[in-house]
């Protein structure tokens, strides 16, 4: 599920953005900039790709303390860039259409159809790479790594699905509430990640452990329970955090769920239009 709902979100944001230069080349006449716009989210795609699996295979080859400083740097990062996400997004989706238009227009002004690959190219990649890292850093270290790849898959496809209804009539679909329910959603992964980078920096030595574990709740043990694996890779929700952990995983997400809640409750966003 965290995997689904990583790829889920980050691919529509990227398919949000390719179906906007789409529907802009087709009103004005310049279908033969379609292909590039393709070619250069295609070649996105794949440098998001190479770069997930060098770093994947980097850190998965590491052992010990080296692999736990790994491990809760990535986690770190990658919620720095979750957070950086969803609140982009947020104030920056009423402009995001026409921000693009006009990136497309100029490049077309200019005569250079490479432009538009660039434009989508570097719009998309952003999307990728965070997307790689997310991916990363709630699939390294766990036994279930097929899993949260396969969901990483699904949610990638239900984002293609999205994209093309947006393309094809996105007026029907309602962004803005997709964008603030699974912005919720990923402020919640986010402190879970805070939590297993706390978790790995303790057993790395760099952080005290102070109380190792505030409580012990059987029926969410991972190793035993569904709902405990469920809480635990979706939300990171621990059966026996340690203190630091816990107190880490809530001052995370008590300030940073608020603003979300309160930015994105005061105005529209219209980014189904395309």
């Amino acid at each position: 599920m965290a995997g689904f709902l990583v790829m889920l979100r980050e691919g529509v944001e990227a398919a949000l953005i390719v179906a906007i230069l789409l529907a802009f080349l087709v009103r004005s006449g310049q279908g033969r900039g379609v292909r590039w716009v393709w070619s250069g989210t295609v070649a996105a795609a794949a440098v998001s790709l190479v770069a997930g699996v060098v770093i994947f295979q980097t850190i998965g080859s590491l052992e010990g303390r080296p692999e736990q400083i790994a491990e809760g740097t990535v986690a770190l990062v990658a919620t720095g860039l979750l957070t950086w996400m969803i609140f982009w997004m947020g104030s920056r989706a009423r402009s995001l259409k026409g921000h693009l238009e006009d990136e497309a227009g100029s490049a077309i002004a200019s005569g250079g159809t490479f432009g538009l690959a660039a434009v989508a190219f570097i719009a998309v990649l952003r999307e990728g790479l965070e997307s790689a890292l997310f991916m990363i850093s709630v699939a390294v270290g766990i036994d279930a790594q097929g899993v949260q790849f396969l969901g990483g898959l699904l949610g990638l496809i239900g984002a293609v699905g999205i994209g093309y209804l947006v393309y094809r009539g996105g007026r029907q679909i309602d962004l803005r509430q997709f964008f603030r329910i699974t912005g919720i959603l990923i402020v919640i992964v986010a402190a879970g990640l805070i939590g297993k980078a706390i978790h790995e920096f303790q057993d790395a030595g760099f952080l005290p452990m102070i109380v190792e574990h505030v409580w012990t709740l059987r029926f969410l043990d991972p190793s035993t329970s569904v709902l405990g694996s469920f809480a635990k890779t979706l939300f990171g929700i621990s059966h026996n955090p340690s203190m630091l952990t816990l107190a880490g995983y809530w001052a995370y997400l008590i300030p940073v769920l608020l603003a979300f809640l309160r930015m994105t409750g005061r105005r529209p966003v219209p980014a189904a239009s395309v």
